[in-house]
């Protein structure tokens, strides 16, 4: 089974980056920015995204049986829909 992140995305990143700023994104460029904090670079996204997944991976998790057929079976379907 491979790991499930939680917390790991461009929007937690931002919710730690930038606290209740309004933005949007497309293609790893802001195209909206309303906060009176500079806005940060991909760049900046990309190293905080990075220490979240580090942190996730710093963790323990243990599944079900149960649990791990589910994860199985739905990434099963995504990758069936990929295909």
């Amino acid at each position: 089974m491979t790991k499930t992140y939680r917390l790991y995305g461009v929007d937690t990143a931002m919710a730690l980056l930038r606290p209740g700023a309004k933005w949007e994104i497309s293609n790893s460029h802001f195209t909206r920015w309303d906060d009176p904090r500079p806005c940060p670079t991909w760049q900046e996204v990309q190293d905080t995204m990075e220490k979240i997944k580090a942190f996730e991976d710093s963790i323990n998790t243990i599944y079900t049986e149960e649990q791990i057929k589910e994860h199985n079976a739905w990434t099963d379907m995504i990758n069936k829909a990929a295909a």
